[in-house]
């Protein structure tokens, strides 16, 4: 499986996303917002899930953290040249 949907997969596993499936999160599409719709806690939720599956250390005081969680191709750039 590919960064890409590994990571849109461990999306919807991480905030129990049920009702969507990899395919129906756009890699280029904000994953807050207007995009998917998460919120602050599904951000905190997301940063865990990324350092316990990836290894990479995410810190929260971050500016540039919310450019890496814009989107799923955002944050597959950040993880893929820090992938453990």
């Amino acid at each position: 499986m590919d960064l890409i949907n590994d990571i849109k997969q461990m999306i919807i596993d991480t905030l129990n996303l049920e009702e969507i499936s990899p395919d129906d999160i756009e890699t280029e599409a904000p994953l807050f917002g207007e995009g998917l719709g998460l919120d602050s806690i599904d951000a905190l939720e997301l940063g865990l899930a990324v350092k316990n599956r990836y290894g990479v250390t995410l810190s929260a005081e971050s500016e540039t953290l919310r450019a890496h969680f814009y989107s799923v191709a955002s944050l597959a750039a950040f993880v893929n040249p820090q992938r453990a």
